[in-house]
C-alpha cells in the first residue's frame, strides 16, 4: 500500500458503494451546469485539467487491499471531456477511463460531471463541478468570478478536513437504534435493455412550490416526499396486489447541515419516511402531516448522531475488522440486496437551493441533478433549485413511467406549472 500521506481510506458511506458494484449497475451521480452560451470543449478541457488536482480524492483511483479498499493518487491522463450521451450515469468500471471514477461531459450549453459515490456525495461533487465551471467561464474572458460557496480556490492547498472521514468524528452516541426491517411496496415493471437509464425531468418556478407548500402548511421537501408516496400509493392500487405493503422513501439527510464540517466526500444518511396503507386509505393531506410529523421528529442531530455511530460500530468492531476483504463483499451484498434494499419503494434527494456568488450568477440558467441508476426495478426522484427554478428529476431502468405520471399530475392538480423534458418518448403533452 503507498504511503500513508498519499492514500485515503473510504469513509463509511463509500465501503458500501463498490460492493453493490455490478457489470450493469454503478452507484453513480450525475450533476450538470445549463450555462446561457454554447461550450466549447478545449477550454472546458483546460478547466477540468486546472481543477481536478484542487481534489485529490476525485482525481484518484480505488484499489483493493486484503481487508479494505482505498483511494490512491490518479497521475493518468484524463478525464477527458467528451460529447454527452443519451444515457446518462452508465456502469464505471474501476478499470476504464485510465481508472477515473468521473466523467465530463458537454451538449450546446451543458456541463455535466458524472462521479462515482465512492469518491464523495453531492455537496463534493457540486463542489468539483462549480469551481470547474467557474475556471471555464475565467478562460472564456469572464475574469470577474470570485471564489465562494460551491467554487474553491485552485490556487489553495486542501483543508485537511475538506479530505476527512467526517461520520467517524461525530460517531459518539451512547445508543444505536435498530434499523427498519419491513420489506416495502417494490415497483413491478418492464426492465429496460442493458445501458438504457431513462430520465424525465419536470422544470417549474420555485416559487410556485413555495406556495404550495405553503398553502398545505409544510417545507418544500415534505411536500416533495408526499406527492411521490402519493404517486407511489396510486400506482400499488392500480397493480391490484392482494396484498397491499407499506410505502417508505429512501431519502438522504445532508449530515453538514446539523454537524459542522467541510468534507469533500460522503457526508450523508438514510431517514424513510412513509404511509402504510394497511391501516386505511390517505387523503393527501393526512400523507403530508404524516411525512411532516416524521421529519420533525427523525431529523435532528440527536438522532442523527445515533444513527451514524450504528454505521461505525460495525465497521471498527475488532472481528469485522480482519475478515477479509472477499468476505465483507458477499454478507454486504447479501444484506442490502435481501434487507437494506427493500426497506424503501423509492428514493429521493433534495439539494434545495444552490446558492453561488453574484459574479457567476448572470452565466448560468439553471442546475440540475440526477441520482442515477437504481439498484433494483424502480425510480429515483432527485431535486434542485437554481433562483426560481427549481428541477425534478427521474429517473429509473423500468419502461412504464406511472409513478412520474401520478406525481406530475398532482403537482399540476395542485396549480404548479410543469414543463417536462426526457431522453424518451413521452406520449402525453409535454407541458401541463
Amino acid at each position: 500500500m503507498p504511503d500513508h500521506k498519499e492514500w485515503y481510506k473510504l469513509d463509511l458511506s463509500a465501503i458500501v458503494y463498490p460492493t453493490l458494484q455490478r457489470r450493469d449497475f454503478s452507484s453513480t451521480y450525475r450533476l450538470s451546469v445549463l450555462l446561457k452560451e454554447e461550450v466549447d470543449p478545449d477550454l472546458l478541457q483546460q478547466a477540468v485539467d486546472v481543477t481536478l488536482p484542487r481534489f485529490p480524492t476525485y482525481k484518484a483511483a480505488i484499489r483493493k487491499g486484503l481487508f479494505w479498499r482505498y483511494l490512491e493518487p490518479n497521475d493518468r491522463p484524463g478525464p477527458f471531456v467528451t460529447p454527452d450521451v443519451k444515457n446518462p450515469c452508465q456502469p464505471m468500471s474501476f478499470k476504464a477511463n485510465n481508472r477515473y471514477l468521473l466523467r465530463v461531459y458537454y451538449y450546446h450549453n451543458r456541463i455535466s460531471l458524472e462521479a462515482h459515490h465512492s469518491l464523495g456525495d453531492g455537496t463534493g461533487g457540486m463542489c468539483v463541478l462549480m469551481t470547474m465551471t467557474a475556471e471555464y467561464l475565467r478562460l472564456l474572458g469572464h475574469t470577474e468570478i470570485q471564489n465562494g460557496g460551491f467554487v474553491l480556490d485552485v490556487n489553495e492547498k486542501p483543508d485537511p478536513e475538506e479530505l476527512e472521514d467526517a461520520y467517524m468524528r461525530y460517531a459518539n452516541s451512547k445508543i444505536c437504534p435498530p434499523r427498519p426491517g419491513e420489506k416495502t411496496y417494490r415497483i413491478r415493471g418492464t426492465k429496460e435493455p442493458f445501458y438504457t437509464l431513462n430520465i424525465i425531468d419536470g422544470i417549474m418556478s420555485t416559487s410556485e412550490v413555495a406556495a404550495v407548500s405553503k398553502r398545505y402548511q409544510c417545507s418544500i421537501t415534505e411536500y416533495f416526499n408526499a406527492v411521490l408516496l402519493y404517486a407511489l400509493l396510486k400506482k400499488q392500487a392500480k397493480d391490484k396486489r392482494f396484498h397491499v405493503k407499506p410505502v417508505r422513501i429512501a431519502m438522504p439527510v445532508n449530515l453538514r447541515r446539523f454537524f459542522p464540517s467541510k468534507t469533500l466526500r460522503n457526508f450523508i444518511t438514510m431517514i424513510y419516511p412513509g404511509v402504510d396503507p394497511r391501516l386505511g386509505e390517505y387523503t393527501f393531506e393526512e400523507i403530508v402531516a404524516q411525512v411532516h410529523h416524521y421529519m420533525r421528529y427523525y431529523v435532528n442531530d440527536k438522532f442523527l448522531r445515533a444513527d451514524i455511530t450504528t454505521n461505525a460500530r460495525t465497521q471498527s468492531h475488532p472481528l469485522i475488522r480482519v475478515v477479509p476483504l472477499f468476505l465483507k463483499d458477499f454478507v454486504v451484498r447479501q444484506f442490502y440486496t435481501k434487507v437494506q434494499d427493500r426497506n424503501s419503494s423509492a428514493g429521493l434527494t433534495n439539494m434545495g437551493a444552490l446558492n453561488v456568488h453574484e459574479s457567476m450568477r448572470p452565466y448560468i440558467e439553471r442546475i440540475d441533478i440526477c441520482m442515477g441508476q437504481p439498484f433494483s426495478s424502480r425510480t429515483n426522484c432527485a431535486i434542485i433549485s437554481f433562483g426560481d427554478v427549481l428541477t425534478v428529476n427521474f429517473a429509473s431502468s423500468i419502461v412504464e413511467a406511472d409513478v412520474e405520471r401520478y406525481f406530475f399530475r398532482k403537482l399540476v392538480k395542485d396549480g404548479i406549472h410543469v414543463k417536462v423534458e426526457s431522453n424518451r418518448e413521452i406520449p402525453e403533452a409535454s407541458e401541463s
